[in-house]
């Protein structure tokens, strides 16, 4: 029963209901949203401040249409492969630091654009923030450096690359006669050209100079003449991994070159239509035409996950064989790779494949990642597959490993509550 006399003060009544209401209702403010330009509306950057806040969240969600960069449509399937909803999805949580989270507490922790988790093909949760959708292409920074050998792969089963163990040069003309050139497609799938090439995302790294030379900044010089620059070694080619963009460079030429068609003809016709891709996505190119395989291919979050699905199911859509098995876990089975390659030779934790990360445990699990925390995980046996597109604000886990940390608890955290395997 309303005892409150609402007949004698309607307008104050009115205004009393809706601030309780106000006051009942979370209001969840995204981590660091100010800082990541919502007061902007989530801004477009330009060609020279694209990477930097406040215009992470607008343009690694949408690259094509930041002014001065140069993209290649990917085209889509004409029919979209379902994604269903799971009838009733089971919570997911998990443990970090000795306490323990929510998935929707795990969003408001880390600034996570866009995260689907699926079991056995159905979605279980799906979230977009910071004003994110369903359409936006989420930039994938080294997760490219995976769709990259995906190709690699398709490209070598369907013969129009030989051998594995041909040396770049024979592929990449401009190479011949160079260190780069001499090393085989094997030890650049596995990074492992001996080669020093720095990466460490300090604007002044080897990577830095690769990425000016592809945008054609002034007197940058071409890719191949920052590729052919490199000779210098630490160790004997093929006998230790060695993280370096450069060589996922080079896979890219080799694509190109040894099909007479470009990565996102490629992309479209081997990977994109075959698993029923939604939405088209793009690759950013080069001032020579070349696509950016190392770091710049882009998609949307259920796209990601279809690309997901079709690893999980080792490489099939329905009873279609689309990928080659036997490279498929060359590439991502951690028990195929050579004693320096495996999980925690390779890296502390992670194993090396053919451009996967592959993880410590017993039932086969890998992933695909890039820097600010882009991620792809994935555990075939249990069908399980967890995308999540970030803006954090490190590159990588050497500069501020908290974020990295958190996002493996995340992941042990869905296979647990699942029904995956976290056995090492």
């Amino acid at each position: 029963m309303n005892t409150f006399p609402q007949h004698r003060f309607p307008g104050r009544f009115a205004l009393v209901l809706a601030t309780c209401a106000a006051l009942a209702a979370p209001v969840w403010a995204e981590p660091d949203e100010d800082l990541l330009g919502k007061p902007q509306n989530y801004p477009l950057g330009t060609v020279s401040n694209w990477q930097r806040n406040p215009y992470r969240v607008g343009s690694w969600s949408a690259l094509d249409k930041v002014p001065g960069i140069q993209t290649r449509q990917v085209a889509r399937a004409l029919q979209a492969s379902p994604l269903p909803r799971a009838a009733q999805p089971p919570a997911i949580s998990y443990r970090y630091r000795n306490i323990g989270y929510t998935l929707v507490e795990y969003l408001e922790r880390q600034r996570a654009t866009g995260l689907l988790v699926l079991k056995n093909g159905e979605i279980v949760a799906e979230h977009y923030r910071y004003g994110r959708k369903d359409d936006a292409r989420f930039i994938s920074f080294s997760m490219a450096k995976s769709v990259t050998s995906l190709l690699i792969g398709q490209a070598h089963a369907r013969g129009l690359i030989a051998s594995l163990d041909d040396v770049a040069e024979k592929y990449v003309q401009a190479l011949a006669g160079s260190p780069y050139g001499a090393t085989t497609i094997r030890q650049l799938l596995r990074m492992s050209s001996g080669l020093t090439f720095t990466e460490r995302y300090d604007g002044k790294d080897d990577i830095a100079r690769l990425s000016r030379a592809t945008i054609g900044a002034p007197g940058a010089g071409t890719p191949a003449d920052v590729l052919r620059s490199i000779t210098d070694r630490h160790s004997p080619a093929g006998e230790k991994f060695v993280y370096a963009g450069a060589e996922t460079d080079i896979l890219g030429r080799v694509l190109s070159s040894a099909t007479g068609k470009n990565v996102a003809e490629l992309t479209s016709e081997w990977l994109w239509k075959p698993m029923g891709a939604e939405h088209d996505a793009f690759w950013r190119i080069g001032v020579d035409g070349q696509e950016q395989s190392y770091g710049a291919f882009n998609a949307s979050l259920r796209d990601w996950a279809r690309l997901g699905l079709l690893l999980a199911n080792d490489g099939k859509v329905g009873s279609q064989q689309v990928l080659s098995l036997d490279y498929l876990l060359d590439a991502t089975d951690a028990t195929r790779q050579p004693p320096a390659f495996k999980p925690r030779k390779a890296t502390p934790y992670f194993g090396y494949g053919y451009q996967f990360w592959l993880m410590p445990l017993k039932q086969r699990t890998f992933a695909m990642q890039g820097i600010h925390g882009q991620t792809v995980y994935v555990q075939p046996s249990t069908g399980l597959v967890l995308v999540l597109t970030s803006v954090w604000e490190s590159a990588s886990g050497r500069q501020d490993a908290q974020p990295y940390e958190e996002r493996d608890a995340l992941w042990r955290g869905v296979l647990q509550s699942l029904g995956g395997s976290t056995v090492e």
